[in-house]
């Protein structure tokens, strides 16, 4: 029988190098889909943003930020399940309904992983959205980038410096957390189950499953943040006006 809430440390730099390698794995092997949705969630349209053509543009940024990206949230999260589960049985006791949770350990240590990871996967998502919607001066990697450095129109975090890099940093936390909260809980607990069920720890390919039914889940729940995220990333709606908050979106 496999339960324990006593959370397993997962060595650092295992988890670093696990979680880059997993995760640019995953986003070089869905990229063309990426593509599609982003696409349809352009505001001048699915067809406009470049339809069926090109499904590769911006590859390369996604591989660039992708391995950082997820060994920082990974690394973060192995990290700080077990130092957040040990400071819920310190300070709530071990009888307490919120220590005995590890629901509420994953969706902690998730969260802030999730903070960290996006500081590397904000500005990927900026490059890579508007070379995969065609945007104007985004043809390549470079041009891409020096155009997202001259947006110093104060719509970003630290736009003086990084330009628009920053832009959608606050709604990227917005869903990426939530995601969180709802997928790796569920991840953890399908896990959990299944290793009851057979009487052993879940085999690679049963966490996968259970990873692919836990993000799906997680996917479609935070859809209309995903949506506000990739628009306010973009910059500006159809007609070339600059987006200058989530109230304009709301009217796109």
């Amino acid at each position: 029988m496999v339960s324990s809430n006593r959370e397993r440390h997962t060595p650092f730099l295992t988890s670093l190098l696990a979680g880059g390698l997993a995760g640019t794995s995953v986003d070089l092997a869905l990229f063309p889909i990426d593509t599609l949705k982003t696409r349809l969630q352009d505001p001048r349209g699915f067809l406009a943003a470049g339809g069926f053509r090109g499904v590769y543009r911006g590859v390369v940024a996604a591989a660039a930020g992708s391995a950082p990206g997820a060994s920082l949230f990974f690394g973060t999260y192995e990290t700080m399940k077990p130092v957040i589960s040990d400071l819920q049985r310190e300070y709530l006791g071990e009888s307490s309904t919120a220590a005995a949770s590890p629901a509420v350990t994953h969706m902690a240590a998730a969260s802030i992983g999730e903070a960290a990871a996006c500081m590397v996967r904000v500005p990927t998502e900026v490059l890579k959205s508007k070379m995969q919607t065609n945007a104007v001066g985004a043809s390549t990697l470079s041009s891409t980038l020096r155009l997202v450095l001259s947006e110093k129109d104060g719509r970003a975090f630290a736009s003086g410096i990084c330009g628009g890099l920053y832009r959608g940093y606050g709604i990227t936390l917005m869903r990426e957390v939530p995601f969180a909260l709802i997928q790796f809980p569920l991840y953890e607990r399908f896990k959990v189950e299944w290793g009851s069920i057979q009487g052993h720890e879940t085999s690679p390919p049963q966490a996968a499953a259970c990873g692919s039914i836990a993000g799906g889940i997680a996917a479609g729940i935070t859809t209309p943040l995903d949506v506000v995220k990739t628009r306010l990333m973009l910059g500006s709606d159809k007609n070339s006006v600059p987006y200058k908050g989530g109230g304009m979106l709301l009217k796109d």
